[in-house]
């Protein structure tokens, strides 16, 4: 009976070490399995991606933040063909917002066809990010839908988000995480943008607004 006892107590450890059972973290912008964000991947790592060269790097490093993946296709498609850039764009991108992301937009994610194009619209608006993870997961595989989930994301609340939430938007840490905080309440976007204003460019808090909202 000890024994059992024992091997009961040990399973449920193992369990609670790799998280089986734990609440899962209500991240609002997808977990980077394969990509980089395009506008906040250091020099290094981007010279080193496909059909990058030295010229194009540089002048996606000139040009970022973009706020849109329409506009960073935009800028390579000058140079790259479609097939070039499908296949840099399993390695790099620009989040897309679940609820207003375009048709156009969609279609860049690499895999997305007519489909799963359709399967992206119908569950809008998306509420949350773990809908979109409930939703989707119906069609694909774990490993397709961790692939598909690091495309996008829902704005997080501005006034509730938690800290983990708001560390999920790309280049945030502890100290943009302290200002995101330091102003709530939030009334009004304009507040935002004057106050994370004062730490970071126009461009960037622009960067930074796609990712929220005041709900």
């Amino acid at each position: 009976m000890r024994s059992c006892l024992r091997a009961a107590t040990m399973t449920i450890a193992i369990a609670l070490a790799c998280g089986a059972g734990a609440p899962r973290l209500a991240a609002q912008v997808g977990k980077p399995v394969t990509i980089a964000d395009a506008n906040t991947i250091a020099e290094k790592e981007l010279a080193a991606l496909p059909h990058l060269t030295p010229a194009l790097a540089q002048g996606i490093l000139e040009r970022r933040p973009f706020a849109s993946i329409t506009a960073l296709d935009a800028f390579l498609s000058q140079t790259l063909s479609r097939e070039q850039l499908t296949e840099l764009y399993r390695r790099l991108f620009v989040h897309l917002n679940l609820n207003t992301a375009t048709r156009e937009e969609i279609l860049l994610i690499p895999g997305v066809g007519q489909r799963m194009l359709g399967e992206f619209l119908e569950y809008r608006p998306y509420k949350a990010l773990a809908q979109f993870h409930r939703e989707i997961d119906k069609y694909v595989d774990d490993a397709e839908l961790a692939r598909l989930e690091q495309y996008v994301f829902v704005p997080i609340d501005l006034n509730t988000a938690s800290d983990a939430d708001i560390l999920t938007i790309p280049g945030v840490g502890q100290r943009m995480l302290h200002e995101f905080k330091e102003y709530r309440p939030y009334k009004a976007i304009e507040q935002f943008r004057r106050e994370i204003g004062k730490y970071v460019s126009k461009a960037e808090v622009a960067r930074l607004e796609r990712y929220v909202a005041i709900n």
